[in-house]
C-alpha cells in the first residue's frame, strides 16, 4: 500500500509528565514518530504537557501545544487545527485513553479526524479485559481462567467461582499495572479490587487464577496493512510471574525457551496481532510453564510500549519510526532499515549475537521508609540497559549504571538491613541468613543483590530456586558463575598485588563484566567501603 496522500495534517499525542510506569521511553518513541512523519512531508502537530522532553523541541513538530493531556483540551485543539488524523499509539496509556474517549463520544467523527495506527476496535479488544479474553478464546489461544467484574460483589462471587487463592487482579485501561495486585485472602482481594475499579477508566477489573512461578516472556511484533508481520525482539523476565515486567530484570533475546516453545509463542503472537488487526507495533506477553511447555496469553499492548523502547534499543530496529510510517500507509517491505543499510528493509527480523539486560531503578534510596516489595503494580521510576557478549557481562554493566553506591553487587551486611545509613559495627557484620532468605523469597529491589550474596556464600542452587519462587535455573547458574569469578579474584588478591595483574586475567574478568572498581575491591578483600 502506498503512502497516504489524503492525509496532510497529523496530530500526535505525547505521554505527558514523567511518572511511575510512564517515563522517558515514550519521549523516545514520540520523538521518532514526529521526526519520521515530518521528514516524510506531513504537517505534524504535537500535544504534550511536559516541556522538559526532547519531542517538545521546536524542530520536532510544525506546531507544539504544551497543554494538559485531557480529553476536553485535546478536543479544543482539534477544533482549532482541523487535522486529518490522530496518532495516539506513541504516547503510552495516557494518549490511548484520550483517543478512545474521543472516539467513543463521537468527537473524532464530528470533526472528521481519523484515528490511525490502531483502530478503535483493536484498542477495545486489547484493553478491555473481558473482550480480550473472548478474543483469545475465539482463536483457540489459552488464557487464564478469569472473570471480569465491575463491583466488589461481583469480585467476591468471582473468587468463589475460581475456587482458591491466590488470585490476580488486573484493572482494564490502566498504566503500569496501577491498581492491580495479587490477593492471598478475601481481605486483600476486596482492598485491591476497590483500588483497581477506581483506577480503571471503565471501572473494570479481571479476577484471574494465579500462575505464580511461571516464566514471563514478551514478543515485540510489527505488522503492516498488507498483513506482513515480523517478530522484532523476544524478551524474558528474570522474575517469575507475579512481578510486573516493568519491575523485573529483563533479558533480550530470551535465553531459556526451547525452539519448540519459542515457535509456539511466535505463532500465537502473530495469530493474535492479525486477529486484533493491529497495524504498527505491539507487545504480546505470555506466561510459560517450562516444565511442560504449557503457556497462557497474558495481555497485549496495542501501542508502542515501555518494552518497545527496550526492544528498539536492544536490536537497533527503530520500532516507533516504523510504526508511525506504517500508520500512514507504508508497508514493511517499502521501508528501508536505516540501521542495517545494504538494501535491507524493515521486513527483515533482527537477529542478535549479544545479550541485553535491563534493570529497573527504584527510588528507595530516596524514600527509605517506603514499602520495598514489588509486584504487579510498578514502583520503579526508571531503568538502565547494558549490552554484553554474555548475560554476566551485561548484568554487571547494567548494575554499575544504577548508581546505588558501589558500582557492583557488594557483600551485604547488617547495615543494609538497617537502611544502609549506619556506620557502626553493623557495617562489618555480614547479613544474617534469616534476612537473606527473606530478601530472596519476597520480591523487592534487594533480590538481585541477595542472589549474588547467596552464591557468594555457596548456597545450594535448588535451595535458592525454591526461595525465589521459581527463578529459572539458567539465570541462577549465571549468578553462581559471577560469584565463582569473584571468589577467584579474591583468592588471587590473597597472594598477589593489583600491580601483578596480567592481561589474560584482566581480559577474562572483564569478559564477565567485572569493572575496575569490582576487581580492585575484590583483590583487596572488600576492605574498602564505598558510599
Amino acid at each position: 500500500m502506498p503512502r497516504r496522500d489524503d492525509l496532510h495534517r497529523i496530530v500526535i499525542l505525547g505521554s505527558g509528565p514523567i511518572r511511575i510506569g510512564q517515563a522517558a521511553e515514550f519521549d523516545f518513541s514520540g520523538s521518532q514518530a514526529c521526526r519520521a512523519l515530518r521528514n516524510d512531508g506531513y504537517e505534524v502537530i504535537l500535544i504534550n504537557s511536559n516541556p522538559a522532553t526532547i519531542q517538545n523541541d521546536p524542530e520536532m513538530a510544525d506546531k507544539i501545544y504544551i497543554e494538559p493531556l485531557l480529553p476536553e483540551v485535546v478536543t479544543r485543539i482539534l477544533e482549532i487545527e482541523s487535522p486529518d488524523a490522530l496518532l495516539a499509539g506513541m504516547g503510552g496509556q495516557t494518549a490511548l485513553n484520550i483517543a478512545t474517549a474521543l472516539a467513543h463520544d463521537g468527537t473524532l467523527a464530528r470533526l472528521g479526524v481519523e484515528l490511525i495506527g490502531c483502530d478503535l476496535d483493536a484498542i477495545d479488544d486489547a484493553e478491555d479485559r473481558d473482550r480480550f479474553k473472548k478474543v483469545c478464546e475465539g482463536i483457540d489461544l489459552p488464557v487464564c481462567k478469569a472473570i471480569a467484574c465491575s463491583t466488589v460483589e461481583e469480585v467476591l462471587a468471582a473468587a468463589e467461582d475460581l475456587g482458591s487463592y491466590p488470585l490476580l487482579i488486573r484493572p482494564a485501561f490502566t498504566l503500569g499495572g496501577l491498581g492491580g495486585g495479587t490477593a492471598f485472602n478475601t481481605g486483600e482481594l476486596v482492598e485491591i479490587a476497590q483500588q483497581g475499579i477506581l483506577h480503571s477508566s471503565i471501572g473494570q477489573v479481571l479476577i484471574e487464577e494465579s500462575i505464580l512461578g511461571w516464566q514471563e516472556h514478551e514478543y515485540e511484533v510489527m505488522r503492516d496493512s498488507s498483513d506482513n508481520a515480523i517478530i522484532v525482539c523476544t524478551m524474558e523476565n528474570l522474575d517469575p510471574m507475579g512481578v510486573h515486567t516493568g519491575e523485573s530484570v529483563v533479558v533480550a533475546p530470551q535465553q531459556t525457551l526451547s525452539d519448540k516453545d519459542h515457535q509456539n509463542l511466535r505463532d500465537a503472537a502473530l495469530k493474535l496481532i492479525r486477529r486484533l488487526n493491529i497495524k504498527g507495533g505491539c507487545n504480546v506477553q505470555f506466561a510459560v510453564d517450562q516444565s511442560t511447555g504449557e503457556y497462557r496469553v497474558i495481555e497485549v499492548n496495542p501501542r508502542v510500549s515501555r518494552s518497545s523502547a527496550l526492544a528498539s534499543k536492544a536490536t537497533g530496529y527503530p520500532i516507533a519510526r516504523m510504526a508511525a510510517l506504517i500508520a500512514v500507509g507504508y508497508t514493511l517491505d517499502e521501508l528501508p532499515n536505516p540501521i542495517t543499510g545494504d538494501g535491507t528493509t524493515a521486513a527483515f527480523e533482527p537477529t542478535l549475537d549479544y545479550c541485553v539486560v535491563k534493570i529497573p531503578r527504584w527510588p528507595f534510596d530516596k524514600f527509605r521508609t517506603a514499602d520495598r516489595t514489588i509486584g504487579t503494580s510498578m514502583k520503579s521510576t526508571g531503568e538502565v540497559m547494558a549490552i554484553g557478549r554474555r548475560f554476566e557481562e551485561a548484568f554487571l554493566k547494567a548494575w554499575s549504571s544504577l548508581e546505588y553506591g558501589a558500582p557492583y553487587p557488594r557483600p551485604l551486611t547488617m547495615a543494609d538491613a538497617a537502611g544502609g545509613e549506619t556506620m557502626d559495627e553493623r557495617a562489618s557484620t555480614p547479613l544474617n541468613e534469616e534476612i537473606l532468605e527473606k530478601w530472596l523469597s519476597i520480591p523487592s529491589d534487594r533480590r538481585m543483590g541477595a542472589l549474588f550474596e547467596a552464591f557468594r556464600r555457596n548456597w545450594d542452587l535448588e535451595k535458592v530456586r525454591d526461595l525465589t519462587g521459581g527463578v529459572t535455573r539458567w539465570f541462577l547458574h549465571r549468578f553462581q558463575t559471577m560469584a565463582i569469578i569473584e571468589k577467584e579474584i579474591v583468592e588471587y588478591g590473597k597472594s598477589h598485588s593489583i600491580t601483578e595483574l596480567d592481561g589474560e586475567r584482566i581480559r577474562k574478568w572483564k569478559g564477565y563484566g567485572f569493572s575496575d572498581a569490582h576487581i580492585s575491591d575484590a583483590i583487596g578483600g572488600f576492605s574498602i567501603t564505598r558510599e
